[in-house]
Formats: C-alpha cells, sequence, structure tokens
C-alpha cells in the first residue's frame, strides 16, 4: 500500500514539475516575443492613453486630443512626425468622447443630480457641434432649483434661480414659485428679487397684496443687527517671553440662510481648517454682549482666494440677509458695515464707497470704503441705504484711515455653491499670466505642466473669445472679467479658448480647466527658470543679451504697465543682469536682486531688489 502511494506522489510531482515548467516556457516565450516587438513611439502610447479615458473621463480624452493635435501638429491625413496616427483614427476616438459625455449627461439626468447635469452640459456647449447643448443648460439648473426648493435647501433654490434667470428668463409660473417660498421664509430682497421677475413676466397681478406690501417695504438697520453675530476662535495659550497670553480670534459674520448658514472670512476661521496649523482652535459665535452664551459653530466650506468662508450653527437667524441682489454700488453711495470691532459686537459705521476694481485677491476686484472698520470687522456685511447687501468687510490698512475694503456681494453668490459642497472650493485654472493692453489680454506667461502649456498657448497670444463669447470690459476690468467668465464652472469641464497668435492667425482650443493652486505662481517657481518668471512676478519680459563669458546678461524686452518693474522705472531695452532669486512660499513672496544699467539714468549700473507676490491677480 505504502508503495502505491509513493507511486502516486511521484507521479503527482512529475506532473506538477512539467506544468511549471511548460508556464515558465510560455512566459519566457512572451517576454521574448515582447523583447523582439518594435517600440511603441510616445504618439502611440499617447493615443492608446487617450483610448482608456474615452469610457472613464470623456472631457479629458477630448481635452487629450487637442493636446496631441497640438504636440503633433496633425496636417491632412497624417502627423509631421510620424504616420501611425491618422486623422481619421483621432477623429473617431473623438466623436466616441463625444458620445460617452453625452450619456453620461443623460444618467445624470435620469438619477437628478442636476448640478453634475449642468456641469456635462457646459463641457457639451465648448463643443460648436452641439449648439443644443447651451439651451439645456438652464433647463438643468432650474430643475437643480427646484429639487433644492423641495428638499428644503432654500438657500441653494434661490441661488440655482437666478443662475438660471440669467441664463434665460423664468416662466411666470416659476418666479411665482420661488415668490412664494421667499416669502413665506421672510427674506425680503429675495422675494423683492423674484417679484421684479414676475412683473417682467406679466403676472404681477397674480400675487397676493400682502406679499406686494411685503416686497415693497424695507428692513430696519435694528432688524439687520439681529442677523450678525461676533465669531470667536478660542486657540488655547500662546506664549510670549515666558508669559502666557489667552490666544484669541475675533471676527464677524452674517446669517445668509435660517437654517443657522452664515458668512464669515477665510482668515478669520483659517486656523479650523488650515492643515499646517497643528495647534488648539474651537470656533464660537455670541449673538449678544460678551455676557452672552457662546454657541459652538464649524465650518462647512471655504474660498481662501475670495478670503470667504460658510459656517455653521444650529441657532435659528432671527434675520437673514439676501445674496440673491447683485447690487453693484457706485463711487460714493452712501454704506454702512456692521460687525464687531475690538469685540463691541453690532456696531454700525457709515462712509460711502470710495472707489470701485481694486485688485487685492488671486480673483476679481474689491469695492474700497471709507466707512470705520477695525480687527473684529471682518466678516461683517456691507450694506447700503436700501438694506441690500452690497459687500462682506475683508482688510482694512491699519496705518492709513479710511482705506478699508469689501468683497462683492455679487462674488460671493458666485461662490457659494462650491462652499455649500463641503471643504475647500476649488476654482478653474488655465495656467497663464495676463497683460491688459489696448489690444485686450495678452498672454505673458504660460506656466509649466498646466492646461495651458499642454495645449500649447504661446506667449504673446491675445484672448479673443472664451466659450464663443467675445469678452469686453472698461479699462482696468478686463482680466477681472475673464476671471469670472469660468469662475462659476467646475475644474474638470472644457472651456473654448479662441486666441489670436503671434503669427496673426486665429487658433480655437478645447482645454479641460484644473483646480487652481493656493499660491498658482508659487508652483511655478518651482519648475520653471527665474529668468522666465521674471514676466508674471515682476512684469518684466527678457530676451537674450550679450554678457561676459562668466554671467548673462539680458535686454528688457517688454515691460508690463503697471507692473512692479514699471512703478522702478525699468523700461524696454535696459541691460538686466540677475544677481539672486529667493521664494519664500511661506509669506507668500518672491524676492529678485538684478543688477540694471537704466537707460533712463544714463545707463548708470545699480542694483535693485524687487518684491512680488506668488498670489498674483493677473492669472487665469
Amino acid at each position: 500500500m505504502e508503495s502505491v502511494n509513493m507511486k502516486n506522489k511521484t507521479g503527482l510531482k512529475l506532473i506538477f514539475f512539467l506544468f511549471t515548467l511548460l508556464v515558465i516556457s510560455c512566459t519566457t516565450v512572451e517576454k521574448q516575443e515582447a523583447r523582439l516587438a518594435p517600440r511603441r513611439s510616445t504618439g502611440k502610447i499617447r493615443f492608446d492613453d487617450i483610448k482608456e479615458q474615452v469610457s472613464q473621463n470623456p472631457v479629458k480624452a477630448i481635452d487629450l486630443i487637442g493636446a496631441y493635435r497640438e504636440a503633433y501638429r496633425i496636417i491632412g491625413d497624417e502627423t509631421e512626425i510620424e504616420a501611425e496616427v491618422k486623422t481619421d483614427d483621432l477623429l473617431a476616438l473623438e466623436k466616441e468622447a463625444i458620445e460617452s459625455l453625452q450619456n453620461l449627461l443623460e444618467k445624470a439626468m435620469a438619477e437628478e443630480r442636476w448640478d453634475d447635469a449642468a456641469s456635462y452640459s457646459r463641457s457639451l456647449t465648448s463643443l460648436d457641434s452641439l449648439p443644443e447643448a447651451a439651451a439645456r443648460e438652464p433647463d438643468l439648473i432650474l430643475a437643480g432649483a427646484k429639487k433644492k426648493l423641495q428638499d428644503g435647501d432654500n438657500l441653494g433654490a434661490f441661488l440655482a434661480a437666478v443662475q438660471a434667470n440669467e441664463l434665460r428668463p423664468l416662466s411666470a409660473e416659476d418666479a411665482l414659485l420661488f415668490l412664494d417660498r421667499a416669502a413665506s421664509v421672510k427674506q425680503r430682497r429675495t422675494a423683492a428679487c423674484f417679484f421684479a421677475i414676475a412683473e417682467r413676466a406679466g403676472v404681477a397681478g397674480k400675487v397676493s397684496a400682502d406679499i406686494r406690501e411685503y416686497v415693497r417695504g424695507s428692513d430696519s438697520v435694528a432688524a439687520m443687527l439681529k442677523g450678525v453675530a461676533t465669531v470667536l476662535i478660542d486657540r488655547g495659550i500662546k506664549i510670549e517671553r515666558g508669559r502666557g497670553y489667552a490666544d484669541k480670534v475675533l471676527g464677524s459674520a452674517f446669517f445668509v440662510d435660517s437654517s443657522g448658514l452664515m458668512i464669515t472670512n477665510y482668515h478669520v476661521i483659517a486656523s479650523e481648517v488650515d492643515p499646517k496649523y497643528k495647534g488648539y482652535s474651537r470656533m464660537y459665535i455670541r449673538m449678544g454682549d460678551a455676557a452672552s452664551a457662546r454657541i459652538p459653530a464649524r465650518v462647512i466650506g471655504w474660498d481662501k482666494t475670495l478670503d470667504l468662508a460658510l459656517i455653521k450653527t444650529e441657532y435659528p437667524g432671527e434675520f437673514v440677509f439676501s445674496i440673491i441682489d447683485r447690487v453693484i454700488p457706485q463711487v460714493g453711495d452712501t454704506v454702512l458695515a456692521i460687525g464687531s470691532p475690538g469685540g463691541l459686537e453690532k456696531t454700525v459705521t457709515s462712509g460711502i464707497v470710495s472707489a470701485l476694481s481694486r485688485r487685492f485677491l488671486q480673483i476679481g476686484d474689491v469695492i474700497q470704503m471709507d466707512a470705520a472698520v477695525n480687527p473684529g470687522n471682518s466678516g461683517g456685511p456691507l450694506v447700503d441705504t436700501s438694506g441690500r447687501l452690497v459687500g462682506i468687510v475683508f482688510a482694512g490698512i491699519e496705518q492709513y484711515q479710511g482705506l478699508n475694503f469689501a468683497v462683492p456681494a455679487e462674488r460671493l453668490a458666485a461662490a457659494l455653491p462650491a462652499m455649500m459642497r463641503g471643504g475647500k472650493a476649488e476654482r478653474p485654472w488655465l495656467g497663464m499670466a495676463l497683460s491688459e493692453t489696448s489690444r485686450g489680454a495678452e498672454v505673458i506667461y504660460v506656466a509649466p505642466n498646466t492646461p495651458s502649456s499642454h495645449h500649447r498657448v504661446p506667449e504673446g497670444s491675445y484672448i479673443k473669445t472664451l466659450n464663443g463669447r467675445e469678452i469686453q470690459a472698461p479699462q482696468s476690468l478686463l482680466i477681472p472679467v475673464l476671471q469670472d467668465a469660468i469662475f462659476q464652472s467646475r475644474p474638470g469641464e472644457l472651456v473654448a479658448l479662441e486666441t489670436q497668435d503671434p503669427d496673426g492667425g486665429l487658433k480655437r482650443r478645447l482645454v479641460m480647466t484644473v483646480p487652481r493652486p493656493e499660491l498658482p505662481l508659487g508652483d511655478a517657481a518651482k519648475l520653471d527658470s527665474r529668468e522666465r518668471l521674471a514676466a508674471p512676478l515682476f512684469g518684466m519680459i527678457l530676451s537674450p543679451g550679450q554678457g561676459k563669458s562668466w554671467s548673462s546678461t539680458y535686454l528688457v524686452k517688454k515691460i508690463v504697465r503697471g507692473s512692479i518693474a514699471d512703478e522702478a522705472n525699468i523700461s524696454d531695452q535696459d541691460p538686466v543682469y540677475i544677481r539672486g532669486f529667493r521664494i519664500y512660499e511661506k509669506e507668500g513672496y518672491a524676492l529678485m536682486e538684478i543688477d540694471i544699467k537704466k537707460r533712463s539714468m544714463g545707463y548708470l549700473e545699480t542694483t535693485m531688489q524687487l518684491p512680488a507676490r506668488l498670489d498674483s491677480p493677473d492669472t487665469l
């Protein structure tokens, strides 16, 4: 019996050995065949990568196809570099990607994911071949607004309804639907906005007398004070010179929804969400004086680029500020700032709008006003004499009384949907620095490893249209208007960018946006040369010059008007030698040291240090 078992075991071992030998032999043959096979070209590899994206991420696939065409300069039926990938192959792949994107849209609609559906629709709109996609976006946004209304999300519903109305006027029935809800939740200014839409639709007569009387009324300052709170950030104890001090941050906030949603500044609540902050941090609001109870609050979402944050408390707001009026104040208009300067709650100060279009933030422009503002006012509302929200106080310059600033309310309305989704609000980014000229918005710099660099947008070109729309704006507002044109879209959507390139020809590119870095030029500084960074940081576009054997001297090819180099009286054709360049990422600025011979000074050589912010507002 044992002999039989031994024979069986020996047989099994032999079979296992032969099987292993066969597998190894097959594997070896496969490896040999792979080694003998011709290598795929870079273009073929990239083409195969696009194939993988068609069903998974069709927007990315369409973007990659555009970048492929730029990289390999497809002419006629084949590329200049290789003939492996034909034009017909790309066209077929592009068609498949568009069909996949349309399927995603239909699926999102079937599942009532209206925000996603609107996002897919915007990407499809950028394709010239699908004009019907543009007509669908207002319907998708409106459907999302009605669903939010049904779910009790009044703030999201009102924001979406106004956005849909801007794309296509609401019907009489829809205007009355949102008007009734706004009146029922006691938001007078929001109700007045929908009443105006109903009037334009010719159905004001169907509005009840009570609602008509309500929307024509006005809110007193005393009523508005009930909608403003003091924000307290308790950061424990800090030690200075051996002594402990209470580390607290004071700010202001105001209700934008009766569910307890409030708006304040990002810099007020930064320690609550900044991963670099390792200390203790707890947030509270206080509705009354110092003896009032502290009410716990939490951060819902934030937008650092606009210095805004959305917070939530379980305390129901007695007064809710409307954010959908889209009020743009004029210089000289009287405004009121409400907040808690120095912790003195519910303080009201008045002043006028001193100026508009100040470029202090990465995106857009801000309001300058002379209403008295002090530490603690940050995050408080700025209203006009009719009680309409016009801005959010965010900064003042201590050494200059009367120089205070506010984020426009219209920008808050555009920023809120992203903050309501929770966490850090991501903004779209193309990866270029711009200069406003008499010819339009000039691309003076394209950052490496960005959508613009992948699609080879040439420096020196001019932006003509975005998504088929020509961008026009008053002087000094062109770049903010361009930023606003893509601000409400999500990263990952397609944008149709048309430029007039340096050769004079018009070029249309389909570009997929990516999330905007916190310090756009900070990321670029890690990848690019200091000579190229002189353009976006300091406004100094350089060209090769003649220098000594041990150094490189450049000539100033062009100076961007209003830039740091312009303010330093640097001129075209000035010889420049870069002595040093340092990035202070934590502090958010760069420093370049140069030797320069200014023509305006008879070519007398001098050494200069040029500082620049890494969060330049002139980027797209």
